[in-house]
């Protein structure tokens, strides 16, 4: 088995059993899996640092089983940083990743996809995001896109700014950056009620209905990962799935684009794009108070 030793931050990083084929039927391996980390990480590691994370990891690729790690085992090396949460009955001490040597060590460690925490560590009560996922009920990604295009006239109603993005899997995540100071039983409320609001709206189409007999094949507005210790997959992040497609971030102007579909990028097509402008320079930087806009939203 093959070790490849990368030199990053600092630090030189081993990939063992580099040539493992973490996407067999696409033969992706481990190595490449490091390789576009390191090719994207000035674009990844501003959404990941300062967060707990919770690891997806396939140690034998991706046909053939997972496990989510929340915890930061012992034989993690001492420079990879760690977040002490509470949990009920306890603590969890969660992994940050701040730099690229450890994003390349969680490759090492078979994590293909890293899922982040809405809130930061100093602050794990208040998030500084808010993340409306739209799932469809099926495979139909028009309804991802027509209830995109209206969940964005209503946070332009709301004078509240938001970004896109592809989850790499079937549907599209809405993030709109808070200030902090909101705790999550606030932002989850608020949440709630802007998707209920947009479902009244289009209820032929649109459900906030959790049970999935209850949706009768309408798009869900899943605002559940807007609480404590809930997590969403990175932007630019790897999903476990065939072809190996990427969470991509969006202008809202891609919204029309005929050819958008939520695996449209993936780990040998993404280049191009890391390369460019990144499409959300500028929409996350300002995080809003809530105050405003939820009486803003009682009045609509």
């Amino acid at each position: 088995m093959t070790t490849t030793d990368i030199r990053v931050s600092g630090r030189t990083v081993e990939i063992k059993r580099a040539e493992k084929e973490l996407f067999p039927g696409d033969g992706i391996t481990k190595a490449d899996l490091a390789d576009y980390y390191r090719r994207a990480g000035r674009r990844i590691l501003p959404h990941l640092r300062g967060r707990p994370l919770m690891l997806e990891r396939h140690p034998d690729g991706i046909g053939d089983g997972r496990f989510m790690q929340k915890d930061t085992p012992d034989y993690f090396p001492d420079w990879i940083h760690r977040a002490e949460l509470p949990k009920e009955g306890g603590t969890v001490g969660y992994p940050v990743c701040d730099d690229l040597a450890t994003l390349l060590y969680l490759v090492d460690q078979a994590c293909i996809t890293p899922h982040r925490w809405l809130s930061k560590a100093d602050r794990p009560d208040h998030p500084d995001l808010l993340v409306l996922d739209l799932d469809p009920s099926g495979e139909d990604f028009e309804s991802v896109r027509r209830a995109a295009a209206r969940l964005h006239e209503l946070l332009d109603e709301l004078d509240l700014p938001a970004a896109l993005m592809t989850t790499g899997s079937r549907g599209l995540h809405v993030l709109v950056p808070l200030d902090h100071r909101a705790p999550f039983d606030d932002v989850r409320t608020f949440a709630r009620d802007l998707a209920d609001l947009l479902a009244d709206r289009h209820p032929d189409e649109l459900t906030t209905a959790a049970r999935k007999q209850a949706r009768r094949g309408r798009l869900y507005l899943d605002t559940q990962r807007n609480a404590y210790g809930q997590t969403a997959v990175t932007p630019y992040a790897v999903r476990a799935l065939p072809g190996a497609p990427i969470a991509t971030p969006l202008s809202w102007s891609e919204l029309d684009d005929p050819d958008l579909t939520p695996q449209r990028w993936t780990i040998a097509t993404i280049g191009e794009r890391l390369e460019g402008d990144d499409p959300w320079a500028g929409e996350l930087r300002r995080g809003r108070s809530l105050k405003a806009v939820a009486r803003r939203l009682e009045k609509l």
